[in-house]
């Protein structure tokens, strides 16, 4: 009965001493892959935002195409010029009125200025002001009713596609950010000018298009380059911000821990929270800008490679 007891209380031992081990082992590892470290809120601006890609457009592409068939004389403005509305952006024959300038030139130099001063040539106009886009015509290409000879733009936009779900957040005025493939260290400012009406599919994806106009229009900007767009959802000045991984959450409350100066353990303190972005989130009560946040935060370490067991390593050593 004594050697019963004995064996029993020696069994209740190695399994207090194991207990012990394990915890202790746990507590270690839980140390070693987590830094304490202690924070305080910053003051700032913060934005959430609704992403896209867009297109550099013409808000209105014009051609300007002659009223007869006929033979380009000469081009008065080239590409990139701004015109004015009524201003003459180049001078044409029509075919009747060639083919006599031409029979005529065999005649002598006064034929020829007889005949260009009775048969007029004519001149090619600007319907609206803007700028010149596309001038490639060459004086003496023949051209047709069907050719363009200049091609006019108000001014660029940016023509965003918006995800269905996301078009009943976007408003006409509302701020963006444009960025360029070509030049992805220059954010642009912009506002939505215009929202359309009716839908399109792209890849089985319900879109709706979304015009911008940039408060300054850049010199690199080109019709046809491809952009980035972010809508500015929700704006905030002077925000009371902290670090995402600050925040604890139990059930439907949210806390954080602070430290106290008392020496004792830190406080959890409720908090409510405003909008956030991918880093920090705004709080709105429960916190102040000289309080220490204490946040525990993951410590990353690359895998330990066994290289001198690998097999497959090609300079491995060998025995």
């Amino acid at each position: 009965m004594r050697n019963k007891k004995l064996k029993i209380t020696f069994a209740v031992l190695v399994i207090l001493v194991v207990s012990a081990f394990v915890i202790t082992r746990m507590k270690s590892k839980v140390s070693d892959n987590e830094i304490i470290k202690e924070i305080s809120p910053t003051q700032g601006a913060i934005r959430t935002f609704i992403s896209t890609t867009g297109t550099v457009l013409p808000k209105n592409r014009l051609e300007v195409k002659p009223p007869v068939n006929g033979r380009i004389e000469s081009i008065l403005v080239k590409e990139g010029e701004k015109v004015k509305t009524g201003q003459t952006l180049a001078w044409m024959s029509s075919t009747e009125r060639a083919a006599l300038l031409d029979a005529a030139q065999g005649q002598g130099e006064e034929k020829l200025k007889y005949w260009k001063e009775v048969y007029k040539s004519i001149p090619l106009l600007s319907p609206i002001d803007g700028e010149v886009i596309v001038a490639t015509m060459q004086p003496g290409q023949t051209v047709t009713t069907s050719d363009a000879v200049v091609v006019l733009s108000d001014h660029l936009i940016v023509r965003a596609q918006v995800d269905e779900t996301d078009i009943g957040k976007i408003k006409t005025g509302q701020d963006a950010l444009i960025v360029l493939d070509a030049y992805p260290d220059t954010k642009i400012k912009a506002s939505v000018e215009h929202i359309y009406y009716e839908s399109q599919t792209v890849n089985n994806v319900t879109i709706y298009n979304v015009d911008l106009c940039p408060e300054t229009v850049p010199l690199f900007f080109r019709s046809g380059m491809n952009a980035t767009v972010d809508f500015i959802e929700q704006s905030k000045e002077n925000a009371l911000l902290i670090p995402l991984e600050a925040v604890l959450k139990e059930k439907d409350a949210t806390y954080v821990l602070i430290k106290q100066n008392n020496g004792k353990g830190p406080l959890k303190t409720a908090v409510t929270l405003g909008i956030s972005d991918d880093k920090n989130v705004e709080v709105v009560s429960g916190l102040n800008v000289n309080d220490r946040i204490i946040m525990a935060t993951k410590k990353y370490s690359l895998p330990q490679s066994n290289v001198g067991n690998n097999p497959f390593f090609p300079w491995r050593r060998r025995r």
